[in-house]
């Protein structure tokens, strides 16, 4: 039982840890390479995805805010003081790696459910882990929603003008 206790322990130790380094990720490529690494491989139907935004309950629809403010190739438009962006950093440090920890998760429960197809599971065995899955991206969206909220919070009304006219825009 000790034992059983110590491996629950140094596994949430190693995963709390490995999700915290994605979010510390010095350049944009490093992250992308790290995140890369965490989704592991596609499911057996699909052809891409775009991890861990693809788990998100609503994908498209709303910004990410963080992105936005620390990576978009406009976001000197921004003109956003240090401390702004030592604030969105702390808010990326702290978002991040929450939202792998759930998009795995996600990520996991589909897997499992196209395997459970696969097998020729039915509608009703396959409903349970559907609801599963609905609930994380429901909850993995309604994080996105507060993450949004404390960026916007540390933008001027103007800079989040300028934020949103670029937002969709790849120069």
């Amino acid at each position: 039982m000790k034992l059983k206790i110590k491996l629950i322990a140094v596994a949430f130790f190693l995963t709390t840890s490995l999700f915290s380094q994605v979010a510390l990720a010095e350049t944009p490529a490093e992250f992308k390479a790290k995140l890369l690494k965490m989704a592991g491989p596609l499911g057996p139907f699909a052809t891409s995805e775009d991890f861990p935004k693809s788990y998100f309950l609503i994908t498209k629809n709303l910004p990410f805010m963080v992105g936005l403010a620390l990576v978009h190739p406009m976001k000197k438009e921004l003109g956003l003081s240090k401390e702004q962006i030592d604030k969105i950093k702390k808010i990326k440090k702290t978002t991040v790696p929450v939202v792998i920890k759930i998009s795995t998760k996600i990520k996991k429960k589909e897997l499992a459910l196209a395997n459970q197809f696969i097998a020729g599971a039915t509608v009703a065995e396959m409903e349970k882990v559907v609801d599963e899955i609905a609930s994380l991206r429901v909850g993995l969206t309604k994080k996105h929603l507060v993450c949004i909220d404390e960026v916007r919070a540390i933008l001027t009304s103007e800079q989040l003008k300028t934020m949103i006219n670029y937002a969709s825009k790849t120069p």
